[in-house]
């Protein structure tokens, strides 16, 4: 396990402790915004639109 892997976990759980259920909406929002964005620069790169 990664240090950096530790850290967001530990983000993960003061947030669930501190914000509640809203929290772990925001936190899937913002996992499925990153996926998006990952998505696309792997289609952006393999069209030969990259650098």
């Amino acid at each position: 396990m990664t240090t950096q892997l530790v850290g967001d976990l530990l983000i993960l759980a003061l947030a669930a402790r501190v914000f509640g259920a809203d929290a772990f909406t925001l936190l899937r929002r913002l996992a499925a915004a990153g996926v998006r964005a990952g998505v696309s620069e792997m289609t952006r790169h393999s069209r030969g639109d990259g650098r």
